[in-house]
């Protein structure tokens, strides 16, 4: 049974990344992931004969790039919500998270020496733009610091898109 081979596989890695760090781990993760979805990306980019053609929001701008620094020097952003957008696609897009926490982004891009100021700030002038390239979809606590999720939307993939093929500033 293949399930079984799953299984296993899992709790091999598992058993692999439970002695690392945070940091390490997510490194570890960000890796296998590129590694391994990337090359089945590769495969579905054409879709098969018969099946309705997925669009080109997915994550193919994200398949390009092997790391996040690779991405975030093809876009080239210069203000910090423009960072908050890039780190939303590589979160969600490229690492195939559905959702998202500031703190994940503001992660990434510490991780490059652009951290951002008020990742919070940054991200509500995103969700204000028409049409939104965020969506918030819940907070968590009752506090102006509890903890929000987020969601880029298909505009949003759409601007990231459109700046690591070098056109995509957003407006001031």
């Amino acid at each position: 049974m293949s399930g079984d081979g799953e299984i296993e596989a899992m709790m091999k890695i598992a058993a692999a990344l439970e002695s690392l760090d945070d940091a390490a781990r997510q490194r570890a993760l960000q890796w296998a992931f590129s590694r391994y979805r990337g090359a089945r990306q590769l495969e579905v980019v054409t879709p098969a004969a018969g099946r309705p053609h997925e669009p080109a929001t997915d994550s193919l701008v994200g398949a390009a790039y092997e790391t996040f620094a690779d991405l975030f020097e093809a876009a080239r952003p210069d203000t910090e919500r423009e960072k908050a957008l890039v780190a939303a696609y590589w979160v969600q897009s490229c690492q195939g998270n559905t959702s998202f926490v500031s703190q994940a982004l503001n992660a990434e891009l510490k991780d490059l020496g652009h951290g951002v100021g008020n990742i919070t700030e940054a991200l509500t002038q995103l969700k204000d733009e028409r049409p939104a390239l965020i969506l918030q979809l819940k907070k968590s606590g009752t506090s102006k610091q509890a903890r929000k999720t987020y969601k880029l939307t298909l505009e949003g993939m759409k601007r990231v898109q459109a700046m690591a093929r070098g056109g995509g500033q957003l407006d001031e």
